[in-house]
């Protein structure tokens, strides 16, 4: 199921306070998002298609690296 990502919560993930900035700013991105009541509403797929990442490649995903804390000193 695709979630479905709200203002608030666009606002928390991007840095912006008025919808019209975080409008304008997702534009930028070549976000899609539909204008509900109080701004913009979009979906984890539509952040991931302007990313670049579709559903295979997250199929394909590799475990992640876990780095010795003293690897880097």
């Amino acid at each position: 199921m695709n979630k479905l990502i709200n203002t608030e919560e666009l606002k928390a993930a991007f840095g912006y306070q008025r919808p019209g900035d975080l409008e304008r700013c997702l534009r930028q991105q070549g976000v899609k998002f539909l204008q509900g009541k109080d701004g913009p509403v979009t979906t984890i797929d539509a952040l991931n298609v302007a990313l670049g990442i579709s559903l295979s490649d997250l199929d394909e995903i590799p475990e992640p690296i876990e780095f010795a804390p003293t690897a880097f000193k």
